[in-house]
């Protein structure tokens, strides 16, 4: 059983738009995914912005990756390094503990999360 940052087992994420590494609707990972997709976030149109500037236009949509771009209020699975960067950085979109794949601990802590918590 996956199990998320809270020790419980791991929701999903999103359903619309799918989210995933491997599209499944939850920020679970394997050996595959070299960015460890594993915060599942609420995007806002700030993280968004600061993705774009980072060169990682998330909100532009890519028909041939059947991607259709993200809006704010979209729940996603980011990368760990890419969280950590934009908390870092003051421009972190709240986090969904539950939805949060364990394996996201090694790189980013669970205060940190807990403090971006979606409320």
């Amino acid at each position: 059983m996956a199990r998320n940052v809270l020790g419980t087992a791991l929701q999903a994420c999103s359903l619309e738009p799918m989210t995933g590494f491997t599209r499944t609707g939850s920020c679970e990972t394997g050996a595959e995914d070299v960015g460890s997709h594993t915060v599942c976030v609420q995007v806002t149109d700030e993280f968004l912005a600061f993705s774009v500037n980072r060169g990682n236009d998330l909100s532009a949509p890519h028909p041939e990756y059947d991607f259709g771009g993200l809006n704010a209020g979209d729940r996603w699975c980011l990368c760990a390094a890419r969280w950590l960067e934009t908390s870092e950085a003051g421009f972190a979109p709240p986090v969904i503990l539950e939805a949060c794949y364990e394996k996201c601990l090694e790189i980013v802590s669970l205060a940190d999360l807990k403090y971006h918590e979606l409320r």
